[in-house]
């Protein structure tokens, strides 16, 4: 039978659940355990995919589709599993899924309750990942306790317990413990309130993690203890970090993993851990010091995590060349007027990221060109393919007034427009492709020497397509088109010939990078705007000099 870990949180938000859950699962995973990971959100949403990125981040893509939050994509990073859309249920799914069994008849013409029609929907979303397969599946609960829409998660996370047997789950709470600069003292009373909210609502922590900006001594670790019944042990310091890839390490020598394995009872002696490969990593980050620059052209800039995956992929890119990304964050609306400023001069590489609607876009667009013009390496992904594309047709290729049905539904050449079969659909809601595709890569072209081969599968977000009708228009004109989809009717990848790196791929190639398994694509960038800031001839780098 899997065991069940569960993580919540108290005082405050964004206080890491995410991180200490995906931690705690590296280190797990690190025993020679098999695990898996799931979020549970209590917004209404039915599920992030319509919530703008200043609501709650960027929108993670699962290979079959699934349109989920953020922290799946830290999950992914750091156990290094592929996760689906099961991993992540909202409240809105949770009583969309109760509402449609009442009008189907299947609860009998009984009163729908929260206890117990909604909590058992909860409980059986989280029974899905517990396949034969799975040793441990790590839930954590979105919001922080104390929160009116999380009352029905926690019930249910404390009924799970008695229907799977006390000593198969285990309870974390990940809380603050602030420090007062007047005083000079670290407090724990925000510790205790939390606690003491959790534990109104029948279920008592496991292990306690204090969030601080600074170890937490001793002493304070007893006090907590006391106070909120957990053994000293159980009480874990997890400070702020600059580098989030050093959690696993610092929390593995707090002893959480050690606690948990008991508590659990994994025997140490069978699940031994091993953390070189995870602690080569580690100083591979600390050691790289050579900074690059990198321009990313968003409209959303003034919110990072909007463009997290992308963030942390040019990391990974990073990392395996001994070299310290730098991201320079620019909005696109405002890129025609840096033009004249110079500041994109000063950037040795572009990432032009995905996005809706039309606002950014003429920046964007002009971005494209800047780095087409100026040799300046540059990657564009979904959107940013479009852009590209749009550039090139309207600069090189003589088609006036290029654009993409998104943006200009007259425009005389719709060079990115939906494929026939959506037209009819797109009122409605329209159609994405969404999750995994594969693609069919141009023997000899850059991507293809990126990969290392000549067929790939990445996950897609996207409505919109290069339209076939211009395809042979643009080859002509000197873009290629340098993988397609494998019945050569969607184009997925294209690039430039004789520039360092131009390169625009349709689908969402920053889901799939591992800080141990860095993003080919990702890496190609970085290794060319290496070059062009050290003032080398540009070259693309083998994925074989990473794996």
């Amino acid at each position: 039978m899997a065991k069940h870990i569960f993580v919540t949180g108290g005082v405050s938000s964004s206080l890491g659940k995410g991180l200490t859950a995906s931690s705690l699962g590296r280190l797990l995973k690190s025993r020679g355990l098999k695990v898996t990971m799931q979020k549970l959100d209590p917004y209404i949403n039915v599920d992030p995919g319509t919530l703008n990125p200043f609501e709650h981040g960027e929108v993670f893509v699962t290979d079959d589709g699934g349109e989920t939050d953020l922290d799946l994509g830290h999950y992914e990073r750091f156990v290094d599993e592929s996760l689906h859309r099961d991993s992540n249920a909202t409240a809105g799914s949770i009583y969309q899924s109760v509402i449609a069994k009442e009008r189907r008849g299947s609860y009998l013409g009984r009163t729908v309750q929260v206890i117990p029609h909604v909590t058992d929907e909860i409980k059986d979303r989280i029974r899905r990942l517990a396949t034969e397969d799975v040793d441990v599946v790590i839930t954590e609960v979105g919001g922080t306790v104390g929160d009116i829409e999380i009352l029905p998660f926690l019930e249910a996370i404390r009924q799970f317990r008695k229907d799977v047997g006390r000593q198969n789950v285990c309870y974390i709470h990940v809380t603050l413990v602030p420090y007062l600069g007047p005083s000079g003292e670290q407090k724990t009373k925000p510790t205790q309130h939390s606690v003491t909210e959790l534990r109104s609502r029948g279920i008592q922590p496991d292990v306690i993690i204090c969030r601080s900006d600074r170890s937490i001594s001793a002493g304070l670790k007893r006090k907590v203890s006391l106070l909120c019944d957990v053994p000293v042990q159980a009480v874990v310091s997890c400070t702020d970090s600059p580098n989030i890839y050093e959690i696993p390490i610092s929390l593995h020598e707090e002893g959480l993993d050690d606690y948990v394995c008991e508590l659990l009872g994994f025997d140490a002696d069978e699940h031994p851990i091993d953390l070189s490969a995870w602690a080569t990593l580690v100083r591979r980050v600390e050691s790289a010091e050579r900074p690059v620059r990198v321009g990313l052209i968003g409209k959303y800039v003034n919110l990072p995590d909007a463009y997290l995956s992308v963030v942390e992929a040019l990391r990974h890119g990073g990392f395996v060349q001994g070299v310290k990304v730098e991201i320079d964050w620019i909005q696109a609306e405002e890129v025609e007027g840096l033009l004249g400023a110079g500041r994109l001069a000063d950037l040795d590489g572009i990432v032009i990221p995905g996005g809706f609607g039309e606002r950014g876009v003429e920046g964007k667009i002009a971005a494209a060109t800047y780095a087409r013009e100026a040799a300046v390496p540059c990657l564009g992904l979904c959107l940013g393919l479009q852009v590209m594309v749009i550039e090139y047709a309207r600069n090189v290729t003589g088609l006036a007034q290029a654009n993409s049905r998104e943006f200009d539904a007259s425009s005389p050449h719709l060079v990115i427009d939906l494929m026939d079969e959506q037209r009819e659909v797109v009122d409605m809601g329209g159609t994405m492709r969404l999750g995994l595709f594969p693609a069919k890569l141009m023997p000899g072209s850059a991507v293809a020497a990126a990969y290392g081969a000549e067929l790939v599968y990445e996950r897609h977000r996207h409505r919109f397509e290069v339209n076939p009708r211009y395809r042979s228009r643009l080859e002509a004109g000197g873009l290629v088109c340098s993988g397609v989809s494998p019945d050569d009717r969607l184009v997925e990848y294209v690039e430039l010939p004789g520039h360092p790196f131009w390169v625009g791929t349709q689908a969402h190639p920053e889901f799939r990078s591992r800080p141990d398994h860095p993003h080919p694509l990702f890496v190609a960038l970085v290794a060319a705007a290496a070059d062009r800031a050290e003032g080398r001839l540009p070259h693309l780098i083998d994925v074989s000099e990473v794996s």
